[in-house]
């Protein structure tokens, strides 16, 4: 969609390629792929990479506003993490994660993180859900103003639940096929 409604001979993308390859945007005029085509492909592209690394991207920072593993205040606080969340804090915690944990991403494994993360949140009951909101805010509270300790853990929480799950999305949306979108398309249009 938006693609569509912002894709046209003034898009700058558009114009990009007409200027690199010196073709208008109906060049060819034969119905075949022309600029235009190819400029809208790019944009689409564009998007769908854009979404998936702002998911990522916003799910590192979740993790780069918590105490930093190895330091002093970081020891600390995975370990109370680690007490609050129990079992369940074993999907996220360093000693466990380790250095492999965010080079996920950097191998094309978005999902890794991202299933740890829904895992975690997953296992948690409200009791230890309330626990590891209050120690999560705890680290934040210095940082972040207002609110509170459990609100801003419970802020946290919220967000890496929801980022973790458009990542998760994302991925799923890649293994789809054509078929696969046209079964969806007819169905829904035959409901």
């Amino acid at each position: 969609m938006i693609v569509r409604r912002y894709l046209n001979e003034d898009d700058e993308l558009a114009q990009h390629l007409t200027d690199q390859l010196n073709t208008p945007l109906d060049r060819p005029e034969s119905g075949e792929l022309n600029t235009g085509h190819i400029a809208s492909i790019a944009a689409a592209t564009a998007c769908d990479v854009a979404y998936d690394q702002a998911a990522n991207g916003h799910l590192v920072d979740l993790f780069a506003a918590l105490p930093l593993p190895g330091t002093p205040e970081g020891r600390e606080f995975w370990a109370s993490l680690g007490e609050a969340g129990g079992q369940a804090a074993w999907n996220i915690v360093p000693a466990n994660a380790g250095g492999p944990f965010f080079d996920y991403l950097l191998n094309g494994n978005e999902g890794g993180i991202a299933f740890r993360v829904l895992s975690f949140v997953g296992e948690l009951d409200d009791e230890r859900r309330a626990a590891v909101a209050e120690v999560i805010g705890d680290a934040l509270k210095d940082t972040f103003v207002g609110g509170g300790a459990r609100y801003l853990g419970k802020l946290w929480l919220r967000d890496a639940e929801n980022s973790a799950w458009h990542v998760m999305l994302a991925s799923r949306r890649k293994q789809e096929t054509r078929e696969d979108r046209e079964r969806f398309l007819d169905a829904w249009g035959n409901a």
